[in-house]
């Protein structure tokens, strides 16, 4: 039995480590990885789309996220906004400097293209 829990760690291990390392940015450091750990823990609840049934509260971040300006990031995350609650007495300064630097190293998402006009793409009536 130990030899099969321990073959169905090491298999587990394999399979997760893909998704681990795809959600590390790309040249990181300590900043980052503790920004990436902290948004994980509180942001990405609202910030992500879990699940396809699930919806998405917050709007996705990245480097343009406020205009790519990282003084608007801090100000929001410390402060709030009407929808998101303020995180200033949650975090540490040093905390959510950590969050604003891994927010700019998440690539902006694609933008979709135009649908032209009149065509939305549900039913269209028979030539």
């Amino acid at each position: 039995m130990a030899l099969r829990m321990g073959t169905l760690v090491a298999f587990g291990g394999l399979v997760a480590w893909p998704l681990v390392a795809a959600a590390q940015p790309a040249g990181s450091n300590d900043q980052e990885l503790l920004g990436m750990r902290l948004f994980n823990q509180s942001c990405r609840v609202c910030h992500t789309k879990p699940t396809l049934s699930s919806p998405q509260y917050g709007p996705v971040l990245s480097m343009d996220s406020l205009g790519g300006k990282a003084d608007a990031v801090r100000e929001v995350i410390s402060n709030g906004t009407p929808r998101m609650p303020g995180f200033k007495y949650h975090f540490k300064p040093a905390e959510i400097d950590a969050i604003v630097a891994y927010i700019k190293t998440i690539p902006a998402p694609p933008t979709a293209a135009p649908t032209p006009a009149g065509k939305t793409g549900a039913s269209r009536e028979a030539d």
